[in-house]
């Protein structure tokens, strides 16, 4: 058993220019915007819309919470708005004049497979800012186990599904995670799941492939755990290969 909720992030534009979203939404990561819907919440993270979902049991209570908040901030909020689906977007300088444009988080996270802190990202162009998709599990299995499974069964897949590959000079290596008291948030995937709902429902059952994974006392080996990151982390096709037929991945 487990529940699954989410805090995506996503870019607005309008006539094809990306915009800042500070002072339209409201909301910060620590008083975020509270909804009429207990666990719901949207707030402003740097130049980005993220929103929080509460958790879910089952796939039509994920799905439908994910469009309770999208698609009413697309009918009040941010109606004159178009909804960016890329990951990652370098902002033009007079989007990021702003001092909440030039800040980021800093609350670190971890890697499963070295179990240390990650360096602070550092992107070669100060203007670049990225949108994530993590997905939190709640879960009574070792977080380390989880993340890990989680990033054979949705991290590698995700490297033939999402297009957005700049996200990867800040965010999205392999087994970036947060511990929480109710399980863990798997923080290697970007936003692109959220816009269609084939893409929820994968992310839905591949989590819950990952804990029946974890329940069953499997451990990921020494080499796949060298091919998953080799795949997430340098996009090698090779990698991707031999896991997809070892493993039966999508």
């Amino acid at each position: 058993m487990f529940t699954i909720g989410a805090d995506p992030e996503f870019f607005i534009s309008k006539y094809g220019k990306h915009l800042s979203a500070i002072g339209l939404i409201g909301g910060s990561k620590d008083f975020p915007r509270k909804l009429k819907r207990e666990g719901f919440a949207i707030l402003e993270d740097n130049v980005s819309v993220e929103f929080n979902v509460a958790p879910a049991a089952n796939y039509p209570d994920f799905l439908e919470g994910i469009r309770y908040v999208m698609n009413g901030l697309k009918a009040h909020t941010l109606k004159d708005y178009d909804f960016s689906t890329e990951s990652a977007v370098v902002f033009d300088a007079d989007q990021l004049t702003h001092p909440q444009a030039m800040e980021f988080g800093c609350e670190p996270d971890y890697n499963a497979w070295t179990k240390d802190v990650n360096p602070r990202p550092c992107a070669a162009d100060a203007a670049l800012r990225s949108a994530g998709g993590h997905v939190h599990v709640g879960t009574k299995e070792d977080p380390i186990e989880v993340i890990r499974a989680m990033d054979l069964f949705l991290g590698v897949p995700s490297t033939r599904m999402d297009n957005g590959k700049l996200r990867r000079q800040l965010y999205g290596k392999a087994g970036s995670f947060r511990q929480k008291d109710y399980g863990c948030e798997y923080r290697t995937l970007s936003n692109f799941w959220i816009f269609d709902d084939a893409l929820v429902r994968w992310v839905y059952e591949s989590t819950a492939k990952a804990i029946a994974f974890v329940e069953e006392g499997n451990v990921i080996s020494v080499e796949d755990g060298n091919l998953i990151q080799q795949c997430i982390n340098n996009d090698s096709r090779e990698a991707y290969e031999i896991l997809r037929t070892t493993h039966g991945l999508a």
